[in-house]
């Protein structure tokens, strides 16, 4: 054998499309995690860098596919999207511990519009009814720990968060672990609709005049594991 279909293999990415998440909210989010975190929670709990709100799973993606995706989700006119985060709550069967999204218009736009660019570019759109969420941790297995993590969202008072404009989503490559996956950003698109101004925008979510949601994650180079699209991907 030449060693090609090993090569293919190698170049496929694992991807997925989201919104991150503003600083203030992750600010939020941190100390909320921090104030639920035990030795015996029996959780697996996220990395604040990596939290954000999924629009799309695409999973296993070549170099065309790539390319397809991108240019269909560049071409996506649509106004900025409202992000306001309602609660907190544990999902036993799934074992996952999230804060829930409000699925407002906007967003729920925002997902169609991306579902079906990525179907264009041979992705199997999701079936089950869209419910945008944060992922704070997941259960290690199940048990009293998993009791005692339901108990203590319980009786744990609901937290307020900071509402704000998402002004961009993003393409994600995602590197499976021993301790948890690992995001790295393959490409930002901003839409370019009906957005709001710089300063409008930091008045309506409150957030500092010097925050911008393009600082909340910053991008890395792609990893030379991939040598052939490091030259075509951005």
């Amino acid at each position: 054998m030449d060693g090609t279909p090993g090569l293919l293999y190698d170049l496929r990415m694992r991807l997925f499309i989201g919104i991150p998440l503003a600083v203030a909210v992750r600010g939020e989010l941190s100390a909320l995690a921090a104030g639920l975190k035990s030795r015996d929670d029996g959780l697996r709990w996220t990395a604040p860098e990596s939290w954000h709100i999924t629009l799309e799973f695409l999973g296993n993606t070549g170099p065309e596919q790539y390319e397809c995706v991108a240019a269909r989700l560049g071409e996506l006119h649509l106004p900025s999207v409202p992000i306001a985060l309602e609660r907190l709550e544990f999902f036993a069967r799934a074992g996952i511990l999230i804060v829930a999204v409000r699925p407002a218009p906007q967003l729920r736009l925002l997902q169609q519009r991306v579902s079906a660019a990525a179907g264009l570019c041979g992705f199997t759109p999701e079936t089950r009814p869209y419910q945008p969420h944060i992922t704070l941790a997941r259960s290690k297995g199940k048990g009293r720990s998993q009791e005692s993590t339901e108990q203590k969202i319980k009786i744990h008072r609901q937290p307020a968060f900071t509402s704000y404009l998402a002004e961009e989503f993003l393409l994600y490559e995602s590197f499976l672990g021993a301790t948890g996956s690992r995001y790295e950003i393959r490409k930002r698109f901003s839409p370019p609709g009906p957005l709001l101004s710089g300063r409008a925008m930091w008045r309506k979510s409150k957030l500092p005049p010097d925050t911008c949601l393009r600082d909340t994650i910053s991008a890395r180079a792609f990893p030379a594991r991939h040598p052939v699209p490091q030259r075509r991907f951005p």
